[in-house]
């Protein structure tokens, strides 16, 4: 038994939100920069935390098996392992186990890629589709709920500004390429 399972779910449950809030290593002196990039961090890992929750609690689900079923889903064609990997930024490896659980679960089915006989294209079944469909569909609402207190107008903001954020950020990374 590790120290952590011997602990109280409540405590557990502080231990936990507090290992997310990157915050709690700010220094008042610290860069507004490194604050920013750690409040935003910490709200991607509260929000993801919460979601992997209730993925697993509501559908038995993992975010990883959501995040590929996602991805198929805006596919319908399908999509080769190799991409899948791109896409979730995950091994092949991963992409493998997680296709091979699909598949089991009758979730997903794997055809060979004309032209090339080492690659495989993931596509999902009409079962994987319905069941992809009805977590979609909970799943906007648990986010929805999560931004429920924020206006409209904070939420219009914030939205322009991660977005300029964002823009800024690959102007500056395309910039540093092309020294």
């Amino acid at each position: 038994m590790t120290a952590l399972s011997s602990t109280p779910r409540a405590i557990r449950t502080e231990f936990d939100a507090a290992s997310l809030d990157h915050e709690s290593r700010i220094d008042d002196d610290d860069h507004r920069a490194l604050k920013l990039w750690l409040r935003l961090l910490t709200c991607s890992n509260l929000i993801e935390t919460r979601v992997r929750g209730r993925l697993r609690q509501d559908f038995d689900c993992t975010l990883p098996r959501f995040d590929l079923v996602a991805q198929l889903d805006r596919h319908p064609e399908g999509l080769k392992m190799g991409e899948l990997s791109r896409r979730l930024m995950v091994t092949g490896g991963n992409i493998t186990g997680l296709t091979d659980q699909l598949e089991s679960d009758g979730w997903v089915e794997r055809t060979g890629v004309e032209n090339d006989r080492r690659a495989w294209r993931v596509k999902l079944t009409p079962r994987g589709k319905k069941a992809f469909r009805q977590m979609a569909t909970v799943h906007e609402r648990w986010i929805a709920e999560l931004f429920a207190e924020w206006g409209e107008r904070d939420s219009a903001q914030l939205f322009k500004l991660l977005g300029k954020l964002k823009d800024a950020i690959h102007g500056s990374a395309a910039a540093k390429d092309a020294r």
